[in-house]
This record gives C-alpha cells, sequence and structure tokens, in this order.
C-alpha cells in the first residue's frame, strides 16, 4: 500500500510517498520523476528505508516563492491514486 505525508513550513515543502515492494517502488520513482520533470523547479529527492521492508521517496522543495510545490505534489498524489495524506 502506498501513503503519504506532507509538510510544509514558509517556502518549505516535503512530500514523503512510503511504499513496499519492487513494484510498487517503480510505479513511485517513475511517476515522481515523470513529474517533476515537466516543471522547471527542481526538488531535492532522497529514498531510504523504513521499518518491516517498506521505503520512503522524499522530495523537498527549498525557497519556493510561487509556491509551485502544491500543484506539482497534487498531480503525483493524483496520478498514484492516492487520496488521504497526514
Amino acid at each position: 500500500m502506498i501513503d503519504a505525508q506532507f509538510r510544509s513550513e514558509e517556502r518549505y515543502f516535503k512530500l514523503s510517498i512510503a511504499y513496499e515492494g519492487m513494484e510498487e517502488s517503480k510505479l513511485v520513482c517513475s511517476t515522481v520523476e515523470k513529474i517533476i520533470s515537466k516543471y522547471e523547479n527542481q526538488p531535492q529527492t532522497y529514498s531510504c528505508n523504513i521499518s518491516h521492508g517498506r521505503n520512503v521517496l522524499v522530495v523537498e522543495y527549498h525557497d519556493d516563492v510561487d509556491r509551485e510545490a502544491g500543484k506539482i505534489f497534487e498531480e503525483i498524489l493524483k496520478t498514484l491514486n492516492i487520496t488521504h495524506c497526514d
């Protein structure tokens, strides 16, 4: 099951997407890569292992004056069919 968590401060936006297994990994990584490549403002991304065989992909926008990250994150969530984000 893919799930997500969102955090923000003044011009900082972070989306963490947790997933499990190779199939979900390919889906999450390719979707995020495809969507962020369409935009000029590029985020920092990294992934790491969490508990019980799950991994997380983190997408962070720093100094996002125009708040472009919001629409990018919405597109990612919609494409991955994530209907609830903590």
